[in-house]
């Protein structure tokens, strides 16, 4: 029930005494964004005035925006890489910042093929929590009752390497699921899992996946929202379901734990959940599965479902059609914009459409500036495009976002390009276009132009010992099967058809293709499962010259057309399958082990 009117923040009625609080923060922080920013950047400045970095540009103590702006220069992570192997390999001096580096978190976003280290400080967990902390008093302005029941969560730890200099690297999420923040969070009755600690902090993936499905099976009925951090986790989950609903039932009806369950502290703590045989409930999983048809499956396992809270905006997009299958249509909550370089802000209406997801910055997360986005080849990093404040962006346009963050990024381009949608207070709304020259992802792997051109190459090199070559090659993120999969369309040309490349050897190029990416897609291939065997399909001699027709014919100009190296088209896609002549996927695993952080 709301409490008093007296209470209530523009948003709307607060669900409780917590809830009001919450709002009035969102509220204050937005309405005031431009001195909350301007206090940011001093505190920033102010507490590391001393570190090597601010002193290079000689700031001299200078926490004003105008000296800051004159002075530091915008910077991408090559640029910090020395610094950044500095601190990596043991330098404890004050380099980026003036509080000790805590960790590393690893982007997803690659440098030279692995993943970057963003250096972080302790406290940023603090501010980490607080954004997480506004996420359920938003969502009950716009979901009523979620205190009366829980949440079905699929979450994951990933692994985790140690640096030279013995900080430890791994993904933010993990960082987070492991910290004392994640594992003694007070008892809060919105925001309830299923799922135990031990099986969301248990390293291995099977483990992890098996036991918080057969929880989240036992508990059906109190399951009122159903999610993943991005879609494609979710749908992962429902294809674990399709491949081991008969144990999962067995272990109900019994009572009893599968013996491929090892871990000893899953092993505790579901010796108190699965306490006795439930013979009914492991018949109806049975019924349910069993059917041919898996439409609404979500709701039909989880009555009581009322949303899926998934990312599905950027490349997620393309899951939207198979979670709407599988769930008959529920709403697909974004709830909030995060990265491994800092937290960035809510979708203060998170039951909207996916295509129009906005999600408000929140000024007290870090400095950040806009620089305006011009197509690629009109402007780069040395055009003088002039970086907007926080609060001075225009709706409708479109900006690579920039931060400067406690933990020692200063003017760093995160690489993301978002779309100015409105405002709330004075506090802008961006729709989260895509990421910066990313052309393939399924899952959080991104590969670019440059990546797929260089596996293309070494994966041709098989290809010579027969006279053949590549002539032409594009490429689509096959996300209709679970998990996803590259999918690379090859015009071959064969010099002599008495020699030709045989199915093993395509099959060893897809192989080569998939060791020459990068190792957050081999850990996704590898470790996850979150990726499926790269796929070469070979198209008949003259396709790609039918496609430039093609182009040509809706407006293409003959002299500027160039190969696409990504599609998504249907027509163009409806092109090439139908000229496809053979198929090929990855024979083995590629090779991916945590790397050493050199």
């Amino acid at each position: 029930m709301a409490i008093d009117n007296a209470l209530s923040s523009p948003l709307g009625p607060p669900a409780c005494e917590k809830d009001a609080k919450a709002l009035r923060f969102i509220e204050e922080t937005t309405r005031n964004a431009d001195l909350v920013q301007e206090n940011v950047l001093a505190a920033i400045l102010t507490r590391n005035s001393g570190v090597e970095y601010l002193k290079r540009y000689r700031l001299e103590g200078a926490t004003d925006r105008e000296t800051f702006k004159s002075k530091i220069p915008m910077v991408t992570y090559e640029d910090l890489q020395p610094e950044i192997k500095r601190i990596a390999n043991g330098d404890r001096s004050p380099i980026l910042s003036a509080h000790p580096i805590s960790e590393f978190l690893t982007s997803s976003g690659t440098s030279a093929g692995e993943r970057k280290l963003m250096p972080t400080i302790q406290e940023e967990l603090d501010r980490r929590q607080l954004l997480y902390s506004l996420l359920m008093p938003v969502m009950n302005l716009y979901v009523p009752g979620l205190d009366k029941g829980k949440g079905l969560y699929f979450l994951f730890v990933k692994s985790e390497t140690k640096t030279p200099g013995g900080l430890l690297a791994r993904p933010v999420l993990t960082s987070y699921y492991k910290s004392e923040h994640f594992k003694t969070r007070p008892y809060d009755p919105y925001n309830v899992y299923t799922s135990p600690n031990e099986a969301i902090l248990c390293p291995d993936s099977f483990q992890s996946m098996y036991t918080q499905m057969l929880c989240g099976l036992l508990e059906r009925e109190q399951v009122l929202r159903v999610g993943a951090v991005f879609a494609s986790g979710l749908l992962r989950a429902i294809k674990f379901l399709q491949l081991h609903w008969q144990e999962l039932a067995n272990d109900i009806e019994s009572g009893s734990l599968n013996k491929q369950i090892t871990d000893p502290s899953i092993k505790e703590c579901m010796a108190d959940i699965l306490k006795e045989p439930k013979p009914e409930l492991a018949e109806f999983i049975r019924s349910e599965c069993s059917k041919e048809n898996w439409d609404c499956i979500i709701t039909r396992i989880w009555p009581n479902t009322k949303y899926l809270d998934v990312i599905v905006t950027g490349a997620m997009a393309q899951y939207i059609p198979t979670l709407d299958y599988y769930s008959g249509g529920l709403p697909l909550a974004c709830t909030m914009y995060a990265s491994s370089e800092c937290y960035f802000g809510l979708n203060l209406n998170p039951m909207c459409k996916p295509s129009e997801v906005s999600y408000t910055i929140m000024p007290n997360m870090a400095y950040f500036e806009f620089l305006p986005h011009e197509p690629a080849g009109i402007a780069d990093l040395d055009s003088p495009r002039k970086l907007v404040d926080l609060v001075d962006v225009e709706v409708g346009k479109e900006y690579e976002l920039v931060i400067t963050t406690y933990a020692g990024l200063y003017r760093y381009r995160v690489g993301d390009i978002l779309r100015v949608t409105g405002f709330h207070n004075s506090a802008p709304q961006f729709h989260f276009v895509r990421r910066k020259n990313v052309l393939l992802s399924i899952d959080s792997d991104k590969t670019d132009e440059a990546e797929l051109q260089k596996a293309v190459e070494n994966a041709s090199q098989l290809l010579r010992q027969f006279n053949t070559s590549v002539v032409e090659y594009t490429s689509f993120a096959d996300t209709m099967t679970i998990p996803g999969h590259y999918v690379i369309y090859w015009e071959l040309l064969v010099k002599d058809q008495t020699n030709s490349p045989s199915e093993e050897v395509l099959g060893q190029c897809c192989l080569a293709m998939e060791n020459s990416l990068n190792s957050v897609y081999r850990q996704g291939r590898v470790e996850s499962h979150s990726i499926g065997a790269l796929e070469i399909r070979v198209v008949k001699n003259g396709t790609f010259e039918e496609l430039m027709d093609y182009a040509i014919s809706r407006g293409a100009s003959i002299n500027q057309y160039k190969v696409p190296r990504c599609v998504s088209f249907t027509p163009i896609m409806e092109l090439l399958d139908s000229r496809v002549v053979s198929t090929h996927f990855s024979p083995a695993l590629p090779q991916w082990t945590p790397e050493k952080r050199r």
